[in-house]
């Protein structure tokens, strides 16, 4: 199928070439849309694109990987996805794939990390997306990353599980090393990292730090932390059961319902 690959860490990181060339090797036709530069956090964010005017691109030539066209785009991932998946560069993908992440993206940091939110983007967009993160070391083992997500990548797609995100986390271990692969609940905030905020002299600092709060043994982090692959299906952008918000609200409000509106 058609890939559009991207990531949050710009065109020139080692996970970027290592999903692709994980994706390219299993026959797909891969295109490379990703930011020059490190966008890392970006979520989903696109800017004022309304405002940007054209947006420069270069074409860049990976020597690993000759036959697959590279475009460095100076914008967050989301907006690569944009451009990709309205056609900017050929025919539309079949599937996003985002990432390889240095660093997990486990739990809340779904919400923040821009590896995550290109392929929310796709699923906004009616693209299925995988994203795909690893944990860190003095060596990084990218091949391990890299051949789990080629393997989900016919999940990913399913055209009977409609648009939605796949999101992949891997131990940084050697395949062979792999405990093995299970789905995994989002692990809740708190347990992930611990966060603090110190309001003085006319700025606010923030830091965070990661914590050994183990959590429930069933969420991302606490599989990827045990040495398995965690993969967490996310719906993308999609209506919540509201369970009678609007009634309350009315009633709050003392104003009728409209029970005409679906």
């Amino acid at each position: 199928m058609r890939i559009l690959v991207t990531n949050d860490d710009g065109v020139g990181s080692p996970g970027i070439l290592a999903l692709t060339a994980a994706l390219a090797a299993d026959g797909h036709d891969c295109l490379v849309v990703a930011p020059s530069s490190d966008r890392s956090g970006a979520s989903a964010a696109i800017g004022a694109l309304h405002r940007l005017g054209p947006i420069p691109v270069e074409e860049i030539f990976w020597p690993e990987l000759p036959g697959v066209p590279v475009v460095a785009i100076d914008q967050p991932p989301a907006t690569a996805v944009y451009a990709a998946c309205l056609g900017g560069f050929g025919d539309p993908p079949d599937l996003v794939a985002s990432g390889i992440n240095p660093g997990p993206n486990t739990g809340h940091l779904v919400l923040h990390s821009g590896t995550v939110g290109a392929a929310l983007t796709a699923a906004g967009l009616g693209f299925p997306g995988l994203a795909v993160s690893m944990g860190v070391g003095d060596d990084m083992h990218w091949e391990t990353a890299a051949t789990l997500a080629a393997a989900c990548v016919d999940w990913a797609a399913d055209p009977h599980r409609g648009p939605r995100v796949l999101n992949v986390n891997v131990p940084n271990c050697p395949l062979s090393e792999l405990r093995g692969i299970r789905e995994a609940h989002l692990a809740p905030y708190g347990t992930v990292w611990a966060g603090s905020a110190d309001t003085s002299g006319g700025h606010v600092q923030l830091e965070f730090k990661g914590n050994d709060v183990a959590g429930d043994p069933d969420t991302d982090l606490a599989l990827v932390r045990s040495g398995y692959a965690a993969v967490t299906p996310l719906s993308g952008i999609a209506r919540a059961d509201l369970l009678g918000a609007a009634a309350a609200a009315c009633k709050a409000l003392e104003v009728g319902v409209d029970h005409t509106a679906s």
